[in-house]
């Protein structure tokens, strides 16, 4: 009786063992575990190779699965396109407090449909939407303003609350055409600097208005 306790209590106690090797996990999971971890994850590429470049200093992609998304923050060009099935292991790191994977291996699989992004008001951008392809609205409360060689910035609000739309030179948006007051539909790249949650643009095509 004492042995069969005292196995309960450690099966309680017991930390949990890491993913054996090479087992695919979902990018919830691995955005659960700490910084420095090895994981392998799956899903669909979001942002293509290098659209944020100028603020990331890499040549980087999102990905999603059904469960969340993240950033995997590839030195490399390797020619993602949003759509295309992707598996990819790297280690967990933070960058300026958006949790990012830094690939050791990408290997892209078939072109897919796009991921279709998650609306989400402009108060609800936050780290429970981070590293996934999101769907905001509102009217433009701060005119664009540069913040070169990075990009430009400016902010939407739906009357829960402000956010940072983050333009990054590479995408070829024109942020003139944005004043104040413009009612703008924004999808993109649900992100974070230091403490500000932001979306990040993809192309011209995901902004309208």
């Amino acid at each position: 009786m004492r042995s069969l306790l005292l196995a309960l209590v450690f099966a309680l106690v017991a930390p949990a063992l890491p993913a054996a090797a090479g087992q695919t996990l979902t990018i919830a999971k691995a955005r659960a575990l700490p910084l420095g971890s090895v994981v392998t994850v799956g899903g669909t590429v979001t942002t293509p190779s290098g659209a944020f470049e100028s603020s990331f200093f890499d040549k980087g992609f999102g990905l999603q699965d059904g469960t969340a998304g993240i950033y995997v923050s590839a030195a490399d060009d390797v020619h993602a396109t949003p759509g295309r099935r992707a598996s990819v292991t790297g280690t967990l790191k933070d960058s300026f407090g958006l949790l990012i994977l830094v690939p050791t291996d990408v290997s892209l699989g078939r072109q897919g449909l796009p991921v279709f992004p998650r609306w989400t008001t402009t108060a609800g951008v936050s780290e429970s939407t981070e590293g996934r392809l999101v769907l905001v609205a509102g009217r433009v409360t701060k005119a664009p303003a540069s913040d070169l060689p990075y990009g430009y910035k400016f902010w939407i609000n739906d009357g829960t609350g402000e956010v940072q739309i983050f333009v990054n030179t590479q995408t070829g948006i024109d942020v003139s055409r944005y004043h104040l007051g413009q009612a703008l539909l924004v999808t993109g790249f649900s992100g974070q600097f230091d403490t500000s949650y932001e979306v990040l643009p993809r192309s011209p095509h995901d902004i309208l208005g």
